[in-house]
């Protein structure tokens, strides 16, 4: 099917014709067009150089709070007190991380400047949350992502030290849960997620968690 080429005005394509999980190309990273995208169950990914591309795929890789699984490892890293877990303290700090991790299979990253600019200011207008892994007052880990409400979309994770983002994702959604969060959104499949309980739905499905 042909890709929608966005323009200036505020409009995004219905996702259901995506049906290689692009929705449209082009546009920009403002808050505004940001915020429309994640509301409609779209968002950005894309390499460097490239045109900006708006993604929705089918399926969906999500994590319902309630499936979270906590294996017995993690729960007695989690109980030593190993790390300190925070809260939106420091949101640049952990994108940059994530932007500069080696991370394995990929070359370079994602995380173009343009792209982190965009979800600092996002944060800056309270719509992203980051989570802080702290250990002897260094950032070794922490996630951050995009707050809709009863649905909290996860953009990315990075850990310095083992466990230090399995620990800042499992105390984020145990909070978010706590606060009446009713889906993690994962967005594509990962092993490492799928170890926590994410699984992957029908685009329908998720989208009807946004309509709430």
């Amino acid at each position: 099917m042909p890709v929608y080429q966005l323009i200036e005005e505020l409009i995004f394509p219905p996702v259901h014709g995506a049906e290689d999980g692009i929705v449209a190309i082009g546009g920009d990273l403002s808050p505004d067009r940001l915020m429309l995208a994640y509301h409609s169950g779209i968002f950005p990914w894309y390499n460097p150089g490239d045109p900006i591309t708006w993604w929705s795929p089918d399926p969906r890789f999500v994590l319902f709070p309630e499936q979270l699984k906590v294996s017995r490892s993690m729960s007695r890293v989690m109980r030593k007190g190993l790390f300190e877990v925070t809260y939106d303290q420091d949101f640049e700090g952990v994108i940059t991380q994530c932007q500069r991790i080696s991370r394995k299979g990929q070359k370079g990253t994602w995380i173009t400047d343009e792209m982190k600019e965009a979800y600092l200011m996002l944060f800056k207008l309270g719509h992203a949350k980051s989570v802080e892994v702290w250990q002897e007052s260094e950032l070794v880990g922490g996630m951050y992502g995009v707050d809709l409400g009863y649905v909290f979309s996860g953009e990315s994770m990075f850990s310095k030290v083992s466990n230090a983002s399995k620990v800042a994702l499992i105390s984020f959604i145990r909070k978010f849960k706590e606060e009446g969060g009713i889906l993690f959104d994962c967005q594509v499949y990962s092993d490492h997620l799928s170890t926590l309980g994410a699984n992957e739905v029908p685009r329908e499905k998720f989208l009807s968690y946004l309509d709430r």
